[in-house]
């Protein structure tokens, strides 16, 4: 139960760093002395120090070390990147025991890490809180072992199922709701929608409510329609624009052509390539649909608005078979949340 415990503060220090990490995993560490907390730290930025060695680098007393337990939620790393590996430090520094919360199935680590430190002859617990550490690098962890990032479905609905009124823009959702979704967008690598959402919108699909990054954009403009004046276009953000006429590098816009036979199967590709783990998908009905249909999908969102009637415009996307895991009110909205 203890080590449980040291994992799940583990957990808490990691999600700090959410959508600040890629394409690095989140991870935070522990290292605890007859009992006692004596350093911890998580992974704030890709380049900088790992988990481990900001926990190291926070204790005050480094002669404890050999005779504490360092609690990690990922598999130490055992490679050299930007950073030294950090199976070898915790080798280095003696610790008497280590805990982990879940092995790195990435192939630069996938047990080397533990091994590493096993040849040692420190003694190693793996497997604590497990899905829980799991769950929370649940973008990293499909990126690798699915070649695809993770799919993030969203859109609001009224009580009649309607995205819009008469086909035109429609305020479905409240001011505490408009919060949650600027926070997903600051937790999430990227975000993506249609044309026609595109030119309905002219949305920015920046962070604007709360504090965070901006994701990645990625607008799906086969024939190249929307107006490179449009707010998408701006400098605020990274942004990818995928179509079928040209493939060029405009300062923050990057032209990516694809063809549109097995589109999906290729966006994937595209998005696998440019290292983006995780994707909101905040297109109109049409798009939508196809990731739901293909069943390229890990979770949806879906805000509804029961007391809204509209009466005609565009019809919300159908989720067959599924209910909701978890429902969330803000008010009069309702957010409904799926996994596939």
């Amino acid at each position: 139960m203890q080590d449980e415990f040291y994992i799940k503060r583990c957990i808490e220090l990691a999600v700090k760093a959410l959508g600040k990490t890629y394409p690095n995993p989140l991870v935070g560490s522990v290292i605890v002395h007859n009992d006692k907390i004596i350093g911890e730290g998580y992974h704030h930025k890709a380049g900088e120090n790992h988990a481990e060695i900001n926990a190291i680098n926070s204790v005050k007393d480094k002669s404890l070390i050999p005779e504490s337990t360092i609690y990690v939620s990922l598999e130490p790393c055992a490679h050299y990147g930007k950073t030294p590996p950090c199976a070898l430090k915790i080798k280095e520094l003696g610790f008497r025991r280590v805990v982990i919360g879940a092995m790195d199935s990435h192939d630069k680590v996938n047990g080397k890490g533990k091994k590493i430190i096993q040849d040692a002859g420190i003694e190693v617990a793996s497997g604590i809180l497990e899905k829980e550490c799991l769950d929370l690098n649940k973008r990293f962890f499909t990126y690798h072992e699915k070649k695809r990032p993770y799919i993030i479905l969203k859109w609001a609905q009224s009580g009649d199922r309607f995205l819009d009124k008469d086909f035109e823009p429609y305020s479905i959702s409240n001011s505490l709701v408009n919060q949650f979704v600027h926070q997903l967008r600051a937790d999430e690598h990227a975000i993506l929608v249609g044309t026609q959402t595109a030119l309905n919108d002219n949305p920015g699909l920046t962070v604007r409510n709360v504090k965070g990054e901006n994701p990645v954009r990625i607008l799906i403009d086969f024939e190249l329609k929307v107006p490179e004046t449009f707010n998408i276009y701006n400098q605020e953000s990274k942004t990818l624009i995928i179509n079928t006429i040209k493939e060029e590098e405009q300062g923050n816009i990057k032209f990516i052509k694809i063809s549109k036979e097995n589109f999906l199967h290729e966006l994937m590709n595209v998005l696998y390539t440019q290292q983006i783990q995780s994707v909101i998908i905040e297109g109109g009905r049409f798009t939508l649909q196809q990731f739901i249909d293909n069943g390229i999908w890990d979770e949806a969102i879906i805000i509804k608005n029961e007391n809204l009637t509209l009466n005609n415009g565009t019809e919300a996307p159908l989720l067959k078979d599924f209910k909701p895991f978890r429902n969330e009110e803000f008010r009069d909205n309702i957010i409904e949340f799926y996994k596939n």
